[in-house]
């Protein structure tokens, strides 16, 4: 059965990189006030952000690398993830981030970030650092003080003790808890996702490809994507091949995670790959650049592949982040930077840059921190002092929107600022869909107490906002009650919800038990990767098709959170009535 135009299968049901450019967190926050009292003991001001979904720690890395543009500033970013794979991929792209210069150099760290970041598959080499660098994360997790001593810019305080557990587990998968490739055998993952994504159109792959490519990601801003890397990465999952092909055989465990599904009455979790399989990881680092020469055309096509944009822009994120007191004054061209060259060129001044770098301080690890918070906790945030009215930014990416509410609202400050992830580089989604969502996105935020900031740039890819100053935290109850939408509004398609085992996992002429027995249960949460997967026998005849059997047992995972719970939303909060949005298959 060939996949409906829109039914944003694609998507998947956890997202592991971000589908926006990288933002400057300093320029979409409100101005610093004088008068704050949001000071360290230095008389330093501090800048706190909620980020809902950030997924890949994008913007927190583009902050940190402009901090040196700004006036001086201490950041608190508190992340809210919807699964704790996620937090572990975070964690892991820090602690790369951070790492010594005497230890791995600058081409090196920005090359092994691109593999582990958006590869299906890796080198030897970087799967080697993956392992080495999760057994030194499953030994600090559980040790509060040595991973205050040894990471001070983390802190794991706002998690509970079963989800440290869990995110004990998932380092332990990682660092090869469980031997050998079929652990997790990404590559038939992978091409058993594409099989159900694409139905009947599979042997056709190639051209829908171009189609989604040229006809969708060009048409939104995408024109830098090559037709070869989209290519390459919607067949294989290496979206960026820095060396020969033959060098990627090995899994990326940190794109695995688990999935309840119930069988036969009882709740099993199978361990797969649920992410994107439609937009791909170029459109984070890959679209957009400072230097304007690397966006130029000849003969009406871009000159530098988007893979060669983002391992420039990543490369340069990193240097300046690693500056140490020095402001950034010059950047190299990519090809220098591929060829190990120290030579330098002029920095072209960034296009959506207020201040000038004229100031001398670079963000230490002192000068940051990264607060992880309770998965599910956004609904009472609001409850603790320490968070009520605390927030001068909050983010909230296309895939956790359905968590704007007026609750999260009493967490801001009065004229704080709201930032929205819209769906434009959904390829799945057309474009009265976009629409759509952009609406309902306003919707949720004015019943949150926010309203459209005067002024703010015109843009397809965010919707920003400001905290209204007549909105007070007092008014919660009245303004859940008028701001929730109707169940017709964000009702979801049942083949989103529930999907058939076949659309998580293996092909119709494979799957047994039939589809209707196997059923993402609405009330299912996201379990840890040790937990207990579906036993061999219920997979017949090839059990390998779709996962592994989890080497150890967890504890029960009612206690997290479902990922499609979360993804999914997406779907419902774009879905108007079905009077005003039909949505018709395409054979």
């Amino acid at each position: 059965m060939t996949t409906p135009a829109g039914s944003g299968t694609g998507f998947g049901s956890v997202s592991w990189w971000g589908l926006s450019p990288a933002l400057d967190l300093q320029a979409e926050s409100p101005p610093v006030n004088p008068d704050s009292k949001a000071e360290t003991e230095r008389g330093i001001p501090e800048l706190d952000v909620l980020l809902l979904g950030s997924v890949d720690g994008r913007h927190l890395l583009r902050t940190l690398a402009r901090a040196a543009c700004w006036p001086r500033r201490k950041f608190n970013f508190y992340l809210l993830e919807n699964n704790l794979e996620a937090v572990a991929r975070h964690m892991l792209i820090f602690s790369l981030a951070m790492e010594e210069p005497e230890k791995m150099g600058l081409q090196e760290r920005s090359e092994t970030f691109l593999e582990v970041w958006g590869n299906a598959l890796l080198r030897p080499t970087v799967a080697a650092f993956v392992r080495y660098q999760a057994e030194r994360l499953a030994h600090l997790v559980p040790e509060p003080d040595r991973l205050a001593e040894q990471l001070p810019w983390l802190s794991l305080g706002a998690l509970k003790f079963r989800e440290r557990d869990a995110l004990e587990a998932v380092f332990r998968f990682w660092a090869g808890g469980e031997k050998g490739p079929e652990a997790f055998p990404v590559s038939r993952l992978w091409d058993l996702r594409v099989r159900h994504y694409l139905g009947s159109r599979y042997d056709a792959r190639r051209g829908v490809s171009d189609w989604d490519l040229h006809m969708k990601l060009h048409d939104r801003g995408g024109q830098v994507i090559h037709t070869r890397e989209f290519r390459r990465w919607r067949d294989t999952g290496v979206a960026f091949e820095l060396r020969d092909s033959s060098s990627y055989h090995l899994p990326n465990r940190t794109l695995a995670s688990g999935r309840l599904l119930s069988h036969r009455g009882e709740r099993v979790t199978a361990r797969g790959y649920w992410g994107d399989i439609a937009t791909g990881p170029f459109v984070a680092f890959g679209i957009e650049a400072d230097d304007q020469s690397l966006l130029r055309t000849s003969n009406g096509r871009p000159v530098k592949t988007a893979g060669e944009i983002t391992q420039h822009n990543v490369t340069e994120l990193f240097r300046e982040v690693a500056a140490s007191g020095r402001p950034r004054a010059a950047q190299r061209d990519p090809e220098q930077v591929q060829r190990g060259e120290d030579t330098l060129t002029p920095m072209t001044p960034p296009s959506r840059m207020t201040p000038l770098c004229s100031f001398t301080v670079a963000p230490a690890q002192e000068s940051f921190t990264v607060h992880f918070l309770s998965l599910g906790s956004s609904q009472t945030l609001h409850h603790k002092s320490c968070y009520k009215g605390r927030f001068q930014l909050l983010y909230v990416s296309c895939g956790m929107v359905h968590l704007l509410s007026p609750e999260l609202g009493a967490c801001m400050v009065p004229g704080g600022h709201l930032t929205v992830e819209l769906a434009r580089y959904l390829v799945d989604l057309r474009q009265e869909q976009l629409q759509a969502f952009s609406v309902r996105v306003g919707e949720l935020a004015q019943a949150a107490g926010f309203a459209p900031q005067s002024g703010a740039r015109s843009s397809e890819t965010f919707a920003r906002f400001y905290k209204s100053e007549d909105s007070s935290p007092g008014s919660i109850d009245q303004a859940v009650g008028s701001g929730t939408p109707s169940t017709e509004v964000l009702v979801l398609p049942s083949e989103v919800v529930s999907p058939p085992l076949e659309a998580v996992a293996s092909p119709p002429e494979t799957m047994t038990p039939p589809p209707e027995a196997i059923v993402t249960p609405p009330e299912s949460m996201a379990p840890p990767l040790e937990a207990t997967i579906l036993p061999p026998e219920a997979m017949v005849p090839t059990p390998e098709d779709l996962t592994q059997p989890f080497g150890g047992l967890a504890p029960p995972s009612e206690s997290l959170k479902q990922p499609s719970e979360f993804q999914g939303s997406l779907l419902e909060v774009l879905a108007p009535p079905q009077k005003a949005l039909t949505m018709p298959s395409v054979g």
